[in-house]
């Protein structure tokens, strides 16, 4: 449904040709040839064909799928009832419907549905279209579904994921755009073992180099596992390549090492970051502390602290704020502390 088939592109020519003849060609009786008319003819005649041959809605099915509604209904049972449906433009048609209607709100588990149904279906700019707004419906009301996030990140992969099959068996070689977004989505979906697997292939298979953004990517997700020392492999790798680390790949490794115990590798990074003017995380500089404290090394995390505001790298508030968090925490070593 989302490409030509081989009858569909040989009806294309003809009509197109028969329209350039009727239309639009030009007899030149100087060359004996015909004139091929204007980029934007051959343009409008292929928009008003491609409109042509776009499937319809069959409102039997519709209004069929419609009545099985409940009033007053719920996104598990609009979901079910999308689910039962096997033509994806009755499924679209009840998604936006169901939109309109008042006292509703779509969920995750609607969109999900409807996505999964288009992407069967090959219609891949509608499948992106739903996943748009699944995104900007998200960012609106973040505050009301924290815990979703990595599912509507795995929603956003499996499109990103069927629009590069799609690509690759069409023919087309990804770039490092679309092959960042699959390193990215893999990601964020906390599939980081698949984003490995894009990294390692990106060379030797899509004859396409890492760039920054890739290595940044992969970074953070490991960090996020704890898998630390898979982090720094590719940290040196990425270095070594001249590529300069972002604050966000620096703050992920420095947290997870002082997380893991390597408190001095932690400091180490924090230092070097500081050098190549990559902005800490309040977050980092507050769990790097935290865990110099826990081990019960609380004038080593004092003297960073002090250390930190002497070179400017904290203003008032912060370092304020932070010896106030290490005062609640430790407040008698600290006391101690001339």
């Amino acid at each position: 449904m989302g490409s030509f088939g081989f009858e569909q592109l040989q009806h294309y020519n003809k009509t197109f040709w028969y329209k350039l003849c009727q239309n639009g060609a030009r007899f030149d009786p100087q060359s004996l040839h015909i004139r091929a008319p204007s980029r934007s003819y051959r343009k409008r005649v292929r928009k008003r064909l491609l409109k042509s041959l776009k499937p319809t809605l069959d409102q039997k099915k519709f209004r069929l799928a419609l009545s099985q509604i409940p009033p007053r209904f719920t996104p598990e049972e609009l979901c079910n009832v999308i689910n039962l449906q096997n033509d994806p433009l009755v499924c679209l048609e009840l998604f936006h419907w169901a939109s309109q209607q008042p006292r509703f709100q779509h969920d995750v588990s609607t969109f999900h549905v409807t996505i999964k149904k288009l992407g069967a279906a090959k219609m891949y700019q509608e499948m992106d279209d739903i996943v748009n707004q699944l995104l900007v419906v998200h960012l609106i009301g973040r505050r009301h579904c924290r815990g979703s996030n990595t599912y509507i990140n795995y929603v956003y992969m499996e499109t990103i994921r069927s629009l590069f099959k799609q690509m690759v068996n069409d023919g087309v070689d990804p770039d490092i755009f679309s092959l960042n977004a699959m390193v990215k989505g893999y990601v964020l979906s906390l599939h980081v073992n698949d984003a490995l697997r894009i990294f390692h292939q990106m060379g030797v298979v899509y004859n396409c180099l890492p760039n920054a953004f890739t290595y940044d990517y992969l970074i953070h997700g490991l960090c996020a596992q704890s898998r630390t020392k898979n982090a720094e492999e590719l940290f040196h790798e990425m270095k070594t390549k001249g590529f300069i680390p972002s604050s966000k790949s620096y703050n992920s490794l420095v947290n997870a090492l002082a997380l893991g115990g390597e408190i001095e590798e932690a400091v180490s990074y924090l230092w070097e970051m500081t050098e190549k003017q990559r902005s800490v995380d309040f977050i980092t500089y507050r769990t790097v502390l935290d865990e110099i404290c826990r081990r019960g090394r609380v004038q080593e995390a004092m003297s960073l602290l002090h250390k930190l505001q002497d070179k400017d790298l904290l203003d008032g508030h912060a370092y304020r704020k932070l010896l106030y968090v290490l005062e609640d925490d430790y407040g008698n070593s600290v006391n101690r502390i001339d």
